[in-house]
This record gives C-alpha cells, sequence and structure tokens, in this order.
C-alpha cells in the first residue's frame, strides 16, 4: 500500500503493478516543470476474470488507457495503464497495470520546447510527432470484426481431445471414461459476444460445464451448464449459450484459430474441440452427426465421429452440396491417396439418393474435411427437408469395418425467428411473431395480436423474397383470442428456404382493412430466448389512430438468480437526433391488488433499437414477484414522450426464491395470512384486498359499522361508537340506510314520507365519508381513533358540520385535586372526599411519582413557600417542590409522556427517555415483520425510527441533551 509520506516515496515511477483490490494511489508528479508534488489518485481497480475494472469503467482484456482521476486533477497523460492478462494455476485473470511514462520521453534538441495539450511529453514548436505515449493500433470497426468472425464450427472427438491436465498430454479411453462421446458445434459472433450452440449424439449426456482454452490448456473461460435446460433446448435437443464480452486478445485467438472448446463431465471425464473457420456455414441448412454404426471395428474406429453441413437448393435445377469433417476411417497402414465413399439414403427404405467417391490426400487422427455436390430431384428434395434421409461416409477398402452414419436434420445452430407485427393502415393494432425448429424439423410458431381482436383477421405466413409475395401457410386455424400457437409438421423447401434466407413474413389482415406485418430475422438463443414466448410491450393509452411503437423482450433468471433480457423496437418515427436512448425499467408490486405500491429499478439506459443486458443483486422478493405475475417492464425514451410497458412472468430458480409469502390475494384473505409489506418508510397497509397509503382512513368492506386508518404500514380498524341523539325514538328514522350504524334524527318538522326521502338523499362529507342529513357521529382522528368528547352533527337543513367539544359541568372543588376517572373520559370530577381528605389523598398521588427520599410535607403550602424553600415554578406558572418529578403538558399535545421533569434546587430540568440500542433493534425488528408494537414502546418506537432516519442520511446522532421547559411549551 502507497502512503502519502513524500520521504518514503521516490521521485519518479519507472513501473508499479495495481493489486486487483480497491486502494488509494497516491503519485508525486508534474507534468509542466517536472518537478515532483503531491497528487491524490483515488482508484478501484477489480480484476473480473478477462475484465478489468478501473474506476467505474470496464477495460477488457488488452486495451491500454491514461488515468482519469477525476475532478480536480482529471486525465493523468504521464501514466498509462493497461489491462493484462495473468496466470493464476490454470485460469487467466485479468490485472491492470500502470506505469509511469515520463521518462519514456525523448530528448529535444531545441531550447524552448512546449508541452501540447492532451500530450505527456513536451515537444519542439512545430513538431507534433514526439510523444512516445501510444495506444494500440486501430482496431476493426465492430462491423469488420463480425465479418472476419463468422463461420466457426467444432467437432468434438475423443481423437480430437486435448488433455486437460499439462501431465497427461496423451489422453486414452483408459482414463477418459467420455472418449466416445461425441458432439458438434457452431459459434456465431455478435457485438463482441460469441454464442455457441452445440448438438450431442443420443449417447452423450449434458456436460457439466463447458470450457474455452487456448493451446497450452489455460482455461480462459468456463461456464456451468444447466442439467435441465429451457424451453427451447428441450425442444431441439441443443446446447445454447453465449460467451459475453469475449476479451479482445481471445478475439486474435478465434481469428487465428487457436481457440479450444472443452466439455467436462467430472475431472477425468472431457471432450475437446478446437475451433476452425468453415466457408459452408454460411449456408448451411441442415446438419448431421455421424457415429461409428453396428458392426465396425471397434478398436480402430474408438473416439471417431464426424459432422455434415448440408445446403440445398430448391430452384429449377434442384442441388445438395454437402461438406464433412470426420476423423477414424483410416486403417493403420493408409498413408496417402485414401478413397472413402459418401452416400445418401432413405432411412426406412433401400434406396440410394447419393454415391460420391472423394480423395483424402494425406490422413489426419484428428480431423479430414472432405465435400460433395450433386444434382437432386425435387422428391429426393422432400425427403430430405422431412428428416426421410442419412448420411454415410465409410472406408472403399472395408466398409462395414469403417463407417459412420447419422441422420440429416435441422441445423446444429441455436436459431430462433423473430418479428414486430407494425400496422400499414390508421390503426393502434400491433403484434409479435417468432417460430423455430425443433429436434425433428417441425417448425414451432407464435402470434400475438392485440387491437384486432373484433375484426376476425387472417394470420399466414408469405414468401417476399422473389417478385411477388407468395402466401405459403395459413395460421388462422390456430388464432384463439388474438394468440396463435402451433406447428408445422416437416415443412418442405418452399418454407424453409425463404425462412433461412429472412424473406419470411407473418401478416395479419383483416376484411375492414387492418393490415399488420413482420419479417421473421433470425436471431442467437442464449438465456432470454431459451424460454416460452417474448413479452409484447405498447403504448398503454393511444390518443390517436394512428401506428404507434411496439416492442418485444425475452427474459430469464438463471442459477445465479441474474435476471437476462433481450429487446427489440420497432415503429418509432424518424428523428433527427439519432439515435435515440432509451431507459429500461423493472417494476414489481407486493400484491396484484388495487393501490398496491410499485418499486422501481432502472435496468439500464441504452441507444439504438436493440438490447441485450442482464442485471444481478435483484432479491428474492423481487424474483419472488417476478415469477408470480406481477412485475413490469417499462421502456421510455429519454423525453418520456414514448413509453411501452406490459407484464412478464418468467421463471426463476427455486434457490433464488424466498422461503415465504403468498402474494395471491384470495389465499391472503381466506387463510388470514400475513401479506407482504413494503418498507416502513413507505407505509403502505394491505387490508382485506387493497392497499392503502399511510394516513388514509376508509370504511371498512366486511364491516360497514369499522372506521380503519394506516399508521406505520398497518391498518388498524376501530367499531364506530354512537353518541347520544337529542331526538326521541319516535323522530328517528326507523331503518337507516346501508352503511349508517348509528340513529339518524329527522327534521324537527312533521314526519313525512318526503321529508324522509329528502335526509336520505341529502348530506354532508367530512374528511372523505358521507354522512345523511340529521345524523350525528363521533369524529375519527386518525391514529388516536375515535373523540368521543365532541360530536359532529349535519344540520338536517343547512347541510353545515359542526363539531362541538361535550361542555363539561363546572367543578365544586379545586381543579387541581380533580381528576379523570379513566383516559377515555372527557370531564374531569372532583373527589367524593372532603376538601381536606381531598388534599391528602393529592399528596398521596403525588408521592407515589416521586424518589424514595423526597416527600410532600404533610400540609399544602402556597407557591412562595414552595418557591422559598428551593422549589420551581413552570412557564405555566405552576410551582413543583423542590426534587419533585412530572411529566410535562404541552397545549396542543397534551401530557408529553417521553420526557420527565424534575425540579432541583430551584432549576428544572427535563430529560426525553433513552431507548437502549437492543430496543430499538427489537422494535425494528417487530415493524419489519409487521408484528404490533404495544403502546408502553411507543417512545422508543418514534425515537428509534427518528434515529434511523438520520442514520441513514449520514447524520451522527446527538449526544443526550436538556429540554428546557420553553421548549415544551
Amino acid at each position: 500500500m502507497l502512503t502519502n509520506n513524500r520521504s518514503l516515496i521516490p521521485m519518479h515511477f519507472s513501473q508499479f503493478t495495481v493489486s486487483c483490490t480497491v486502494f488509494r494511489m497516491y503519485l508525486f508528479f508534474d507534468r509542466v516543470n517536472a518537478e515532483s508534488v503531491a497528487g491524490t489518485i483515488n482508484c478501484n481497480i477489480l480484476a473480473i476474470l478477462a475484465e478489468c475494472i478501473f474506476g467505474k469503467q470496464i477495460r477488457e482484456l488488452g486495451t491500454t488507457w491514461f488515468a482519469d482521476l477525476g475532478p480536480p486533477f482529471g486525465v493523468m497523460y504521464c501514466i498509462k495503464c493497461e489491462c493484462i492478462p495473468v496466470q493464476k494455476k490454470r485460469r487467466i485473470i485479468a490485472r491492470v497495470q500502470c506505469r509511469n511514462i515520463k521518462n519514456e520521453c525523448p530528448k529535444l534538441t531545441c531550447d524552448e520546447p512546449v508541452l501540447i495539450p492532451g500530450r505527456c511529453c513536451k515537444s519542439c514548436p512545430g513538431d507534433f510527432n514526439t510523444d512516445i505515449v501510444q495506444d494500440l493500433p486501430a482496431q476493426l470497426t465492430s462491423e469488420e470484426e463480425e465479418r472476419s468472425l463468422k463461420h466457426f464450427g467444432t467437432l468434438l472427438t475423443g481423437k480430437t481431445t486435448q488433455s486437460l491436465r499439462r501431465d497427461d498430454p496423451n489422453p486414452t479411453s483408459v482414463y477418459n471414461s467420455a472418449y466416445n462421446y461425441l458432439a458438434t458445434g457452431r459459434f456465431t459472433f455478435h457485438r463482441k459476444n460469441l454464442y455457441y450452440s452445440f448438438h450431442l449424439s443420443a449417447s452423450t449426456p449434458r456436460p457439466h460445464s463447458i470450457q474455452f482454452v487456448d493451446g497450452s490448456g489455460s482455461i480462459l473461460e468456463e461456464q456451468t451448464i444447466d442439467p435441465i435446460g429451457g424451453a427451447y433446448q428441450n425442444a431441439t435437443g441443443k446446447l445454447c449459450g453465449v460467451w459475453r464480452r469475449v476479451p479482445r486478445d481471445y478475439r486474435k485467438l478465434l481469428r487465428e484459430e487457436r481457440l479450444h472448446v472443452s466439455f467436462l463431465w467430472e475431472p477425468s471425464s472431457s471432450l475437446s474441440g478446437q475451433l476452425y473457420r468453415y466457408r459452408a456455414l454460411s449456408t448451411e441448412q441442415f446438419s448431421s452427426l455421424l457415429e461409428p454404426t453396428m458392426g465396425v471395428d471397434r478398436s480402430l474406429m474408438s473416439g471417431a465421429g464426424a459432422t455434415a453441413i448440408v445446403s440445398a437448393s430448391s430452384t429449377s435445377a434442384p442441388s445438395i452440396h454437402v461438406s464433412l469433417v470426420f476423423n477414424g476411417l483410416f486403417l493403420p497402414n493408409d498413408v496417402a491417396d485414401i478413397p472413402l465413399v459418401v452416400q445418401l439414403e432413405h432411412q426406412e427404405k433401400d434406396y440410394i439418393v447419393l454415391h460420391e467417391e472423394i480423395i483424402v490426400r494425406k490422413p489426419s487422427n484428428e480431423l479430414n474435411f472432405g465435400e460433395v455436390r450433386s444434382a437432386l430431384s425435387g422428391a429426393d428434395l422432400r425427403l430430405l427437408t422431412r428428416g426421410k434421409l442419412s448420411i454415410s461416409i465409410m472406408s472403399r477398402k472395408d466398409p462395414q469395418a469403417l463407417r459412420l452414419t447419422g441422420a440429416v436434420g435441422p441445423r446444429a445452430t441455436c436459431d430462433m425467428y423473430q418479428t414486430l407485427l407494425l400496422s400499414e393502415s390508421p390503426s393502434v393494432a400491433s403484434g409479435l411473431a417468432w417460430a423455430y425448429l425443433d429436434r425433428i424439423g417441425a417448425l414451432h410458431y407464435g402470434v400475438q395480436l392485440i387491437g384486432l381482436e373484433e375484426e376476425s383477421p387472417l394470420v399466414t405466413l408469405v414468401d417476399e423474397g422473389g417478385k411477388r409475395r407468395m402466401e405459403l401457410e395459413d395460421l388462422t386455424p390456430s388464432l384463439v383470442d388474438g394468440f396463435a400457437n402451433g406447428s408445422l409438421d416437416r415443412p418442405g423447401p418452399r418454407l424453409l428456404q425463404p425462412l433461412f434466407n429472412e424473406e419470411l413474413s407473418v401478416v395479419a389482415a383483416s376484411h375492414l382493412g387492418s393490415i399488420l406485418r413482420g419479417r421473421l430475422l433470425g436471431r442467437p438463443v442464449a438465456d432470454a430466448r431459451d424460454t416460452a414466448a417474448p413479452v409484447l410491450l405498447r403504448r398503454l393509452t393511444q390518443q390517436q389512430l394512428s401506428p404507434g411503437p411496439v416492442g418485444l423482450i425475452w427474459t430469464a433468471v438463471d442459477l445465479d438468480c441474474s435476471l437476462h433480457y433481450e429487446l427489440e423496437l420497432a415503429g418509432f418515427p424518424p428523428s433527427a437526433q439519432e439515435p435515440r436512448t432509451f431507459r429500461l425499467y423493472l417494476e414489481t408490486m407486493p400484491l396484484l391488488a388495487q393501490g398496491a405500491p410499485v418499486a422501481r429499478r432502472l435496468l439500464e439506459e441504452f441507444t439504438g433499437y436493440s438490447l441485450e443486458g442482464s442485471v444481478t443483486g435483484l432479491t428474492p422478493i423481487e424474483l419472488y414477484r417476478i415469477e408470480s405475475g406481477i412485475g413490469f417492464l417499462e421502456v421510455t425514451d429519454k423525453q418520456a414522450s414514448y413509453i411501452l410497458k406490459a407484464p412478464f412472468k418468467t421463471r426463476a430458480p427455486f434457490s433464488c426464491l424466498p422461503h415465504y409469502a403468498d402474494n395471491d390475494v384470495a389465499s391472503v384473505v381466506a387463510y388470514n395470512l400475513q401479506p407482504p409489506r413494503s418498507d416502513i418508510e413507505t407505509g403502505a397497509c394491505f387490508h382485506e384486498i387493497r392497499f392503502y397509503e399511510e394516513g388514509t382512513q376508509w370504511t371498512s368492506s366486511a364491516d360497514p359499522c369499522s372506521m380503519c386508518h394506516c399508521y406505520r404500514g398497518l391498518a388498524q380498524c376501530d367499531t364506530v361508537p354512537c353518541p347520544t341523539v337529542s331526538c326521541a325514538p319516535g323522530k328517528q328514522l326507523r331503518q337507516p340506510p346501508a352503511g349508517h350504524c348509528c340513529p339518524i334524527c329527522v327534521a324537527l318538522a312533521t314526519e313525512t314520507n318526503a321529508t324522509i326521502k329528502s335526509n336520505i338523499t341529502r348530506g354532508c362529507t367530512l374528511a372523505g365519508q358521507y354522512h345523511l342529513a340529521g345524523s350525528s357521529w363521533h369524529p375519527y382522528l386518525p391514529p388516536v381513533g375515535f373523540d368521543t368528547c365532541a360530536v359532529c352533527t349535519c344540520d338536517a337543513v343547512t347541510l353545515e358540520v359542526k363539531c362541538p367539544r361535550v361542555q363539561c359541568p363546572p367543578l365544586e372543588c379545586d381543579e387541581k385535586v380533580a381528576f379523570r376517572p379513566d383516559k377515555k373520559a372527557c370531564c374531569k370530577q372532583c373527589p367524593a372526599t372532603t376538601p381536606r381528605s381531598n388534599a391528602a389523598t393529592t399528596a398521596a398521588s403525588d408521592t407515589a411519582h416521586l424518589p424514595r427520599d423526597q416527600a410532600l410535607p404533610p400540609t399544602r403550602r402556597t407557591a412562595e413557600e414552595i418557591l422559598s424553600s428551593g422549589g420551581c415554578k413552570s412557564p405555566l406558572g405552576t410551582a413543583y417542590e423542590n426534587g419533585m418529578e412530572w411529566h410535562p403538558r404541552v397545549h396542543s399535545h397534551g401530557e408529553m409522556k417521553c420526557v420527565k421533569c424534575r425540579c432541583k434546587n430551584g432549576e428544572v430540568r427535563c430529560d426525553r427517555k433513552r431507548c437502549p440500542r437492543s430496543l430499538c433493534n427489537s422494535i425494528a425488528h417487530q415493524m419489519k415483520r409487521g408484528e404490533y408494537v404495544a403502546d408502553a414502546d411507543d417512545c422508543c418506537t418514534v425515537q428509534c425510527r427518528r434515529a434511523r432516519r438520520h442514520h441513514r442520511n449520514n447524520h451522527h446522532p446527538s449526544s443526550r441533551r436538556s429540554v428546557t421547559p420553553r421548549e415544551l411549551s
């Protein structure tokens, strides 16, 4: 750790390495005078495998930059940092390395060199090329790099497997139980992410993990494979995933075909293969994985396999192209120019479609390549698309002993085709569609339409690749309530070819002229798209009948409890400020009930009309709400002029969910469960079937004679007390209307039906509550409850509300000796004894509140006598004996039970009740769990809440101080 002690730091640094922890770095450097001065650099530097975090920025492996310290220092152009790879056992991790390049500046010949802004080294006037600070050379643009990283594949067999252990360079079937497993893979690079797709043989189980390694066996990336898989993987039998943010150095390994991939089942069971570029993958339509067949020579064919890349053309002259990658088809004495036979045949009938011979010039134990091109009849092409054909490659010398065979099926790439359906006519209708091919070649599709429910639209698949649009399939029979879900068994080449060429559109048209259209475009499958269906985002309110923007989003939660999302937007009007900036929000509710509070979280701010990302750190409660269908996704542009929103639901692993909670409203009500509470600071209360905000009051729907209010996040209800009415029973409504629990007086005039009807239809409103004319009630004052010392009336004639307090009769005794018989009593009463005994009773009562060493004199003394003997006088004029303790009274609040005053030698000292930290923690836990806090703890409850707020606002709790009587008054 570096310090800021000048004597401990050298004058200049030639090189220093930053460790992968958060630290403070101090450098002494002056860019102008070349003299050392003290400067503080605050850096947050962290290594996450193949990425470096410097400050708040993520740097990929191999990048360089100048240290940016922020204000007031800014960019230090003489401190050059680099994210370098470091070997740690068999893994490669990233580390930040920075060095001072001031001493590397060239020597100048001029007398007065100048320092150009943005440079580290001075230069002579007119010479701007002497600065030795050089970043990495200009890199390819993202489009150029994606073109250079296309069409990679691999074959994983026992013969291609390199050992993950450096001390075991030659794995054999004796040590590797996965030696006879077989798989083939396809790789797609898009936006710095490497998407992978694998097709495994029937006898190969899903691996436990997948690793990307370099030629020396160092692990560059490792991912754990979900043993269950998602909806897409289960339907297609493929293994899909993504390596996100591939570092620049590793992309170079891929480009140079020096990257390997490995499957692991256990430490001694692995399978690996090298990634190669195959041009035939650009037109691949079908794939095949070839295994040794029954009756082959197992000693020669052990660890052998092959993959076929198949493409076909359905033009006027149908043809087929097969590219093969294989091994294990050679005898020990085969050296050069070995003939092999490639055969395409019907799986169920003795019918050979294709029989060709290829020559392998120089056989290899690991990988060999070959290809076949041939004409094909239309009938054979249909057999190919319907999965009826198999492909074989065999030795011409001994075809029975050396033979590999596999069925031809859908291509191995994990592809999902999707589109947003936009309106071509003045309409607010919108929709989405998606499709994919399963393991047997059936086309599964899903269509969602909104806004065309009353128009009975027709939904069709249309080929838009030719000069004329051609309708291929009618999906209308599967359309129910705006959703069309189904499958097309074994679609033919006339549908598959436009699908693979991204020329297949989904069209929804009605007889009223509404038309929705969208072209299905291929997208790689990973994380979010490995789910059942996407969600349609649309505007909640459409003011005008015009096409509006829409969006579709896929979501998924992985084993690490991270939420992944893949978003696509369309339909936004062109803007001069392109590219447009958007924000994606996640909203969750504790219950799908009226008035439920919403927790809102910004997931990401992005530019453009597509987004792939993930978020970590979601709480179990948030994930539980998402899985329960009470999560919402919202997309807004920066100006909030467009808001797209939709509810969504996605499965979360059981380990990510809380061990409690039930957010179903019916279950909460039926079983009297405690509903999930929001934070105590928000104060939302759940009662019966809805939420209420803090401080609101309402009438219970289950009991109309109960008034409720929300206080500190809990609903509290009180039964309505009925005040005494002044009219006789004959002047009262015989049957009060529903919702009115107390007697209601009618007008003093002669009671007629018209008068009674008038009373029922007229009334007053107070605090949001409606009261009939002539009714009387006690006001409801949360959180105390009903104030029985006041009676409100709704004047039957003027409909005015008056709430006078109860008039207490005059006291016949001194007010100081009067008392209230109970807490709810409105008026004081005099004691039933004589005045002399009253004084003794009062003295005895006061003595109970004094310390044991203090007592009132046996006789009552005047105020002057009390003050002269060391007593105290309060601001209200009351005299207190020396040593007496009491709770002060404030006119607006009554007795302050949380404050205790004491008279000592003529001075009054008042202190608030102090609550120990243990009691505050106990109260906080009670409130967090929604439990009732006893009234005896009211002082501590309020005090602990205030201390908690101050702590959150980074205020230190104040020390105990005295409260003066003047402050209390």
